[in-house]
């Protein structure tokens, strides 16, 4: 009776050790794919002359819209992570064998590396404030992680030796490293994301024509200015019907309709957001062939 708690210990600790893990990761992957989405978006609304909330997107549309653009990133970074902890246990294993002089050396030169890596980055920054210089905070936060690894070799390598390490030190360090390198995260998430927001702002100009045609019918006149959009009048007296071609469909979100002119451009063009309601009815067509 006694032992059985013991013999399910082990077991569950391994649970617990492994949520520890896994958790935090996967906490702020989620937030970063919600915050990527959602600071793309924004600025490619902001570059076409609309506001985001205009769309009524939810987190899980902000999810899935990220997705496509970080996929081969955080594929990237899964590589990384494996090739890391692979060295690692390497590294462990020369420890245990008793190569500790070397390893010593070595967790020196990472640390000292990561820390000049992430000084230089800022310093970088510094020197120009006005400027987005992409991919500076990854690579910040990258010196951080090295430098953090470098630390974590050296005491290991010192713990081989016979000396230790207050654990509450290194607890509190551990949360100190998680969250500047997820402010850091954060921070490169935002420069990336809204500049891949003005990048598909941008080539709508290119690619409107690619996008599906749209012809609007409302029983009522619709106002509607935009460059290359034509009104025509028809049905009866009674029953009178407007028609508005020249249009191409964005997006179709939170109860509204967006649509863009022919010939749509950054300067001159114009994104007709209309109510989806019975009043209006629009069909969609195939994109003409070039």
């Amino acid at each position: 009776m006694s032992g059985e708690p013991e013999a399910a210990d082990p077991r569950w600790k391994r649970a617990v050790d492994m949520l520890a893990v896994v958790g935090p990761p996967l906490t702020m992957a989620t937030a970063l794919l919600v915050y990527f989405g959602w600071a793309r978006t924004d600025a490619q609304a902001k570059a076409m002359g609309l506001d985001v909330s205009l769309f009524g997107y939810t987190v899980q549309d902000f999810v899935l819209r990220s997705i496509p653009s970080l996929f081969i990133p955080l594929v990237w970074l899964l590589i990384v992570a494996v090739l890391w902890l692979a060295l690692d246990r390497f590294l462990a294993g020369h420890l245990v064998a008793g190569r500790v002089a070397g390893i010593r050396r070595l967790a020196a030169v990472i640390l000292v590396g990561g820390v000049a890596c992430a000084a230089a980055m800022w310093l970088v920054v510094m020197l120009q404030p006005e400027r987005t210089v992409l991919f500076v905070p990854y690579i910040m936060a990258a010196g951080v992680l090295l430098a953090a690894w470098g630390l974590s070799l050296w005491r290991r390598s010192t713990e081989a030796s016979g000396r230790s390490f207050s654990p509450l030190s290194r607890g509190s360090e551990k949360t100190l490293i998680f969250c500047l390198v997820t402010l850091l995260l954060f921070w490169g998430t935002s420069d990336y994301a809204q500049a891949l927001g003005r990048g598909l702002a941008v080539s709508y100009e290119q690619r409107s024509a690619l996008l599906p045609t749209a012809v609007v019918y409302s029983k009522d006149p619709l106002g509607i200015s935009a460059p290359n959009v034509r009104e025509q009048p028809g049905g009866t007296a009674e029953h009178p019907v407007y028609q508005y071609s020249g249009l191409r469909l964005l997006v179709v979100s939170g109860g509204r309709i967006f649509l863009l002119n022919e010939g749509w451009t950054l300067r001159s063009g114009k994104v007709v957001v209309l109510r989806d309601d019975p009043g209006v009815r629009v069909e969609y067509g195939n994109p003409e062939s070039k």
